[in-house]
């Protein structure tokens, strides 16, 4: 699939782009050019060679700051989709195999989680467990769970009837052999473009909640952070959410074009992109006057003599 991927030209941007933010998350902290937490008297800067997008309202590295939240933006994003993916993944899968009962109530809570309203129940966990990132994700990924119950469960029911599927039951197989063996396979690619889909939401739901103050502790920069604080002196830096609202933008986009480019290369529609690209490929024809194997002269069976 990987391959496959790599081999559109959507799929290629996408992997580019994510990896241009992950690699800013993992090295825009230390290579920050100033202390993000440093405050000075020189407030509200515009840009100069000292501090390239300005300052904020503290006198603050604006740049430094964009770059050290980097981490927290990316890694809020990674722990909802991951947290998404083992909570509605693993019992959507289940629900096919472990009876009508646990079938009625994974659905029911699933219903349950789809119906809560998601901010308010976000804000009142984190209140009874504390304002922190990782409580504020796990919540988070509770409550985006249902999209991957959904997808799993569909995907499992559309193999759980096959020939071979039956056959290993009959045989004697466990459900977790026949689901890593036969029925994970089937599953994976609308999984993948489901986890895909979810880091894009993901940056968005990061974003929006620290763009509140929840989940993180000021003063630690995020990208939704930077926005809250600049939006109160647009009269001062009119264009200083530019910067961390493009890369919010920049980053759901190539989550979703990532997840267009997956969806393209499996399935039945992957099957169908790869036989137009064997139709286009030209072949020479064994008797092209151009091909030089044509032309060339056999060697006489008994040799020259």
């Amino acid at each position: 699939m990987v391959r496959r991927v790599l081999g559109l030209t959507t799929g290629r941007i996408a992997v580019t782009v994510l990896a241009l933010i992950a690699l800013l998350a993992l090295l825009g902290p230390l290579i920050a050019p100033q202390d993000p937490l440093a405050t000075s008297d020189n407030t509200l800067a515009g840009t100069s060679a000292a501090h390239w997008l300005g300052t904020d309202y503290l006198g603050r590295d604006v740049l430094s700051r964009l770059l050290d939240g980097s981490r927290v933006s990316v890694l809020g994003s990674l722990e909802v989709a991951l947290t998404a993916l083992v909570v509605g993944t693993v019992p959507g899968i289940l629900s096919v195999y472990l009876g009508r009962t646990f079938e009625w109530i994974t659905l029911r809570i699933t219903d349950t989680l789809v119906a809560l309203p998601f901010l308010l129940f976000a804000v009142a966990v984190i209140a009874l467990l504390g304002n922190g990132l990782t409580q504020a994700m796990l919540v988070t990924g509770v409550l985006v769970s249902p999209l991957f119950y959904r997808v799993s469960r569909a995907a499992t029911l559309a193999v759980a009837r096959s020939p071979y599927v039956e056959a290993a039951l009959i045989a004697g197989a466990s459900v977790g052999w026949v689901a890593r063996r036969h029925v994970w396979a089937k599953v994976l690619p609308p999984i993948a473009v489901a986890l895909a889909q979810t880091v894009g939401v993901g940056f968005v739901i990061v974003s929006s909640l620290t763009f509140l103050g929840i989940g993180v502790q000021p003063p630690d920069p995020t990208w939704g952070g930077l926005l809250a604080s600049d939006l109160g002196y647009l009269s001062h830096r009119p264009w200083a959410p530019v910067v961390p609202a493009l890369l919010i933008m920049i980053t759901v986009w190539a989550a979703n074009l990532l997840a267009d480019a997956i969806r393209d290369v499996s399935g039945e529609a992957g099957h169908d992109l790869l036989d137009r690209r064997r139709a286009r490929t030209p072949r020479p024809a064994p008797d092209d006057p151009a091909d030089p194997a044509a032309t060339a002269d056999p060697a006489p069976a008994g040799g020259a003599r």
